[in-house]
């Protein structure tokens, strides 16, 4: 740390003396720093990123089984339903009799 204030100090006069120039380094060697930086990093901030998403995911899916699952409806309508004793066998003849008069 005593270097670096050694440092400023002797170029603190260069710096005064160009305040724009030194500003425009500065500007243009950060900035190029950040864009080499963030283009050398773009795959490993690409990497945390699928794996952040794939950890969401994994926890919606956590997160549904929780839950009591759906229960599924019935297949037969309740509504309008008639309950109906059971029938005595027949003879075909008389069955087919049943249905043509219960069409009409």
């Amino acid at each position: 740390m005593h270097d670096v204030i050694a440092f400023l100090k002797a170029n603190s006069a260069l710096v005064l003396a160009n305040p724009a120039v030194f500003a425009t380094f500065a500007v243009l060697f950060g900035g190029g720093g950040f864009v080499v930086g963030r283009y050398l990093l773009t795959e490993r901030i690409a990497n945390l990123e699928s794996r952040i998403a794939r950890r969401d995911e994994e926890i919606a899916v956590l997160k549904g089984e929780q839950i009591a699952p759906k229960r599924e409806l019935p297949m037969v309508p309740v509504v309008g339903a008639v309950a109906t004793g059971p029938r005595e066998p027949s003879d075909p003849a008389s069955s087919s009799r049943m249905l043509h008069e219960s069409k009409e």
